[in-house]
């Protein structure tokens, strides 16, 4: 058995991506960050839905639309392939801990 909260290092200086279970068709991800955003590179422009939801913290997703839409604890949020989103703001005092659903 293995918990969604455990291996969380008290200083993270980078986000974790941790593959939970991975078929041909469907990836869970767990994602730890703190104070972390997405790469200055461009936004995610994936080929895969992503559903996701804060288990703790909080993170704050923008499409390129301009709309912004910030995720607490409990808030969820289904996300349809190749449109383009980044993360632009995580807690910093705590753990944000998602959990990412890729179909």
């Amino acid at each position: 058995m293995a918990n969604i909260f455990s291996d969380i290092p008290a200083n993270l200086p980078n986000e974790i991506f941790d593959d939970i279970i991975t078929t041909d068709q469907l990836r869970i991800e767990r994602i730890v960050s703190k104070g972390q955003t997405s790469p200055d590179t461009g936004w995610y422009d994936q080929n895969e839905n992503e559903w996701l939801i804060v288990l703790s913290g909080y993170g704050v997703v923008e499409f390129i639309n301009g709309v912004k839409i910030t995720l607490k604890q409990g808030d969820y949020l289904n996300i349809n392939a190749h449109k383009k989103h980044r993360v632009i703001e995580t807690s910093s005092d705590e753990a944000t801990v998602w959990l990412a659903i890729f179909y």
